[in-house]
């Protein structure tokens, strides 16, 4: 009997490959989701190239140690002509001539990709949306594919309205704002801070329309969001596309519980830049202290930085700035900045920390008091799992959508004034000035009306998501019925298998 129980707990114990894709938001945020599966008994297997490993390897081997059934399979990533060693992801620092040999050798992987899944044997894959062919190698082996779409329910449902309406088809002026139709909440939005690819077909409207036709051939997509947070838009989502969706998150706050996991997290190795920036919030006061980060993939031109450096020095707050310029010999004058750190650190007002940052256990500190983000879905979760308030600073990708959804219908966000959506580290001539970014930094540390009013609904959505992950909480229940719509579907095909041979 204990031989046939052991055989049973082996068929039901249901075993998973995930391919997470090779930008550090989207990696982390898939990585983030198998480390999820596993903690709910899933045997999980994360494929992956050496580069891309090393950036969430700490938390795997953490994991494991703790008993989960997790490890990381490591494919070599190909030789492509002129693509330097170990450059197999993107960033801020991945120059442009680069980027195309990376998408290159990730198209030479795509056979080698699929082989692993036949290999494997799954019982389901979980693949990041930039790998709309993962579909039809799921629908080959007969086993559901899941697809992590990332950004907000929100940002996706108004891509929908766009596309499916076109509303700023129907307006004269890049300038002019127009509604976007069909949203529960009235939403506005110009031309200009429409991605390029809804704009006017280009290459990327091709790919966003085979990931869209993929997510409907899928089993269902999973998103890093909690029905408390955007519900409306889960809902609403799920009737226009037509498809089963989850919301699981928010996954950085539960996979992320010690500080080992939280120091971890996309990089882990800056324990010297970790353990300065700790003890300098340290001596802060509550609340006090401005964070101010652009993400991984974003970096500015010195005119930029110029405006930002004068508008952080007059708010006089302190503040902590994750900087990334753009070296460019033409734009710039290294020693403004260099002027400005070293005067911010005499007078003890400002922390600059020049590349990776604890990004986590700084949102976490007690001392600060608000964020300034580029509205990267990551950041924007981590920055309300911590009950902070936001000024918007959109630049690329669906971050003007989100910035929308911070500002008009969560009112927990400022926006800071950027008028333009632009290609990732593409500059024109607009520069945001001192004023305008000195005036959101005000409003959100100013301890006005309005900004006690953003601090309590951020603190009611930070709550909100610490239930959503516990025991009977919204995202907690939908994991736990996932998993056992899979394991009956394995079961049944299980069955199916067994009549077939008697």
């Amino acid at each position: 009997m204990e031989s046939f129980g052991v055989k049973v707990e082996e068929e039901t114990m249901l075993k998973a490959v995930f391919l997470p894709f090779i930008s550090k938001s989207h990696l982390i945020f898939v990585v983030d989701i198998a480390r999820l599966f596993a903690m709910h008994n899933v045997d999980v297997t994360i494929i992956t190239t050496p580069a891309n490993a090393a950036i969430f390897q700490t938390s795997i081997d953490h994991d494991s140690s703790r008993g989960r059934s997790i490890r990381t399979h490591i494919v070599k990533f190909p030789q492509v002509p002129g693509l330097p060693q170990g450059m197999e992801s993107f960033n801020a620092d991945t120059p442009k001539d680069i980027i195309s040999k990376i998408y290159q050798g990730l198209a030479i992987l795509q056979e080698q990709f699929t082989q692993l899944f036949r290999d494997m044997k799954p019982d389901f894959i979980v693949t990041d949306m930039f790998y709309p062919w993962s579909v039809d190698v799921a629908d080959e082996l007969g086993i559901p594919r899941l697809i992590c779409i990332g950004g907000s329910y929100f940002a996706h449902s108004a891509m929908n309205s766009i596309e499916q309406f076109e509303p700023h088809a129907k307006v004269k002026s890049n300038s002019v704002s127009f509604l976007l139709p069909g949203l529960p909440h009235n939403v506005e939005m110009t031309r200009l801070q429409l991605p390029d690819w809804l704009r006017a077909p280009n290459g990327y409207t091709y790919l966003m329309k085979m990931i869209k036709d993929s997510e409907k051939k899928s089993y269902g997509s999973l998103f890093d969001s909690y029905y408390e947070i955007e519900g409306t838009y889960e809902d609403y989502y799920k009737i226009a596309m037509g498809s089963k969706s989850w919301s699981v998150g928010p996954v950085s706050l539960w996979m992320n519980k010690d500080d080992s996991d939280k120091a971890g997290r996309g990089h882990g190795k800056e324990e010297d830049e970790e353990e300065g920036v700790l003890k300098w919030l340290d001596s802060k006061k509550y609340d006090s202290v401005l964070y101010v980060s652009f993400g991984s993939m974003n970096k500015f031109p010195t005119p930029q930085l110029v405006e930002i450096a004068h508008a952080l020095e007059d708010s006089g707050h302190d503040f902590i700035w994750v900087v990334r310029k753009i070296e460019d010999a033409e734009d710039g004058d290294d020693g403004f900045l260099s002027e400005f750190e070293k005067r911010m650190k005499e007078r003890n007002k400002g922390y600059l920390i020049w590349g990776w940052a604890p990004q986590l256990l700084i949102l976490e500190h007690g001392a600060v008091g608000a964020v300034v983000t580029h509205c990267g879905w990551n950041t924007i979760m981590e920055s309300v799992n911590a009950g902070l308030p936001l000024a918007t600073w959109p630049l690329f990708a669906e971050q003007f959508f989100n910035e929308r959804l911070l500002v008009d219908v969560l009112k927990i966000g400022v926006a800071v004034g950027a008028k333009e959506w632009r290609n990732w580290n593409e500059f024109g001539d607009d520069v945001v000035k001192r004023e305008d970014i000195g005036k959101a930094i005000g409003l959100l540390m100013g301890g006005g009306e309005e900004c006690l009013e953003m601090r309590k609904r951020v603190k009611a959505l930070s709550g909100a998501a610490k239930k959503a992950i516990e025991v009977g909480g919204s995202s907690y229940t939908k994991l736990k019925e996932l998993i056992e719509e899979l394991k009956s579907f394995k079961l049944e095909k299980i069955n199916k298998k067994l009549v077939s041979v008697t």
